[in-house]
């Protein structure tokens, strides 16, 4: 199995074809894309002589919803001249997010509405989450159930630490979800009280999620795509090497 790396975890590092670089000496087979990479068309074409210099592939990216809404032709262009299959939206803001069940449904419905030049151009849409949408609702609905429901084509990239952090089991989630999940995010939570300066994450198998149970059930609920991630490690080569290592004895 070829792993991802979400480049998100190197933005505050060395410039973008170094990292590649280093990330393909590792061993790395991919990486994902984030909306920063994408803003103009210089950024696009820098993006895409070094992921060819490097010999990474980018099956998928975060994508921006209001991108995606009002201007569907650029996401797909986007997505064509770098070969992207794959395209999460990653992100709500807190103001935009509904509050009951229905208000989740209703944005599932959109979102598969505008999956659909998307998905006639070959490139899937789906939809990344962090700890809000496992929270329950004050109407005990959970926001993530509320949106699929509501978008039976969009598909589904889990971010596993995200829903620990909510409180929530991952390993009941999987099987909760089986057939929704087209990509999971590999990342790590130290013990409590640990990493402060990394905001409470950890390099994948430091921490305390068992990433050889979830793995192997995400693997059979037929997840096809693991994409490792660091939100703020302080030191990404390090982060990238140690939870490479880690998931290999896997």
């Amino acid at each position: 199995m070829k792993l991802g790396y979400q480049l998100y975890s190197s933005r505050n590092f060395g410039p973008l074809d170094q990292t590649l670089r280093m990330l393909a000496a590792l061993g790395y087979g991919h990486v994902e894309g984030y909306g920063g990479l994408f803003e103009t068309a210089e950024d696009r074409a820098a993006l895409s002589e070094a992921l060819a210099a490097s010999g990474l592939t980018m099956p998928s990216a975060h994508i921006g919803l209001e991108m995606v809404e009002d201007d569907p032709g650029a996401v797909i262009a986007l997505a064509r001249d770098l070969d992207i299959s794959r395209l999460f939206v990653p992100w709500l803001a807190p103001e935009d997010r509904p509050e009951d069940a229905s208000g989740w449904h209703a944005l599932g419905a959109r979102l598969d509405r505008l999956a659909e030049p998307l998905e006639a151009a070959g490139i899937m849409l789906g939809w990344h989450n962090h700890d809000f949408e496992f929270t329950m609702a004050a109407d005990g609905s959970y926001p993530i159930l509320s949106l699929l429901e509501g978008a039976p084509d969009l598909g589904f990239e889990f971010d596993l630490a995200w829903a620990v952090r909510a409180g929530e089991d991952p390993l009941a989630w999987i099987t909760r979800l089986e057939g929704r999940i087209s990509a999971a995010h590999v990342k790590d939570l130290a013990p409590a009280g640990e990493n402060a300066d990394e905001d409470g994450w950890a390099d994948v198998g430091q921490g305390r999620m068992d990433w050889g149970a979830l793995i192997a059930r995400l693997a059979g609920a037929g997840c096809p795509l693991f994409v490792v991630e660091h939100d703020n490690p302080n030191n990404d080569q390090r982060f990238a090497l140690r939870s490479l290592d880690f998931l290999q004895t896997l």
